[in-house]
Parts: structure tokens; sequence; C-alpha cells
């Protein structure tokens, strides 16, 4: 079984919604480090029940293509082998698998009703 890992919020001015949901929630943003603009949010200790998520600049505009929701992502062991299941099953692809280097590879998926999920497979290599 899949769990839940990460959420993502897609955001067109990241400051403003980090500055948001550290008022209105509590939540702590740090940058990641990495090649992209990405920032991780906290969103609790480490030791209560929840999960951490992240930010990105969203994608292009609101005009019913960009993603206008907190997208979770959810583990997996092979991404090829369930992106197959996910489409077969009905499942459309919204993002081709990706390298997030240094952590693994995503992709995105619309199930049958429209909902977009993220699929992360761990790769410490991924580049």
């Amino acid at each position: 079984m899949s769990r839940v890992v990460h959420f993502e919020i897609h955001a067109e001015n990241p400051d403003r919604a980090a500055e948001f949901y550290s008022a209105v929630l509590g939540w702590k943003f740090t940058t990641w480090g990495g090649p992209m603009d990405y920032r991780l949010i906290e969103t609790g200790p480490a030791d209560e029940p929840g999960i951490n998520g992240g930010m990105i600049k969203r994608h292009g505009e609101i005009d019913g293509t960009a993603v206008i929701a907190y997208v979770c992502t959810v583990d997996v062991k092979d991404l090829d082998a369930t992106l197959e299941k996910a489409l077969s099953s009905g499942g459309v692809l919204a993002l081709p698998k990706m390298p997030v280097p240094g952590v693994g590879w995503l992709a995105y998926v619309k199930d049958t009703e429209g909902n977009i999920f993220g699929m992360m497979q761990s790769d410490p290599s991924a580049a």
C-alpha cells in the first residue's frame, strides 16, 4: 500500500503565499537549495502526526489548465510500473516522469475524476 508522503502548493506568487500560510497556520518555509526555486514547508513538529510539503511557482495561468490545488504525492516503489497501471486504469498523464535531483523520480497523473496527484519513486541518484 502506498502512502501520501508530501503535498505541494502551486502559487502564482510564492512569497505572498508563504506569508499567508505563515500568518494563518504558522507554517515555516525554507528554500530547498536544489536546482529549482522550491520551498519546503514544515507544518508541525516531527513527533506529531501529519506530513510536510513544498511550494513551487505555478506554471501557466489560472485558465483551466494550470494546477490550482494542493497536489498530494504518493510514495511508490516503481514509478514506471505504477504509471502504467494508472494509465491503463483510466488515468491521464498530467506531467511526464521527471527527475527531482537528489530526491527521486516524479510524475503527475489525473485520476478518472480529473484530480491531479503525484507519484514519487525515491532515488537519490536522480539527476
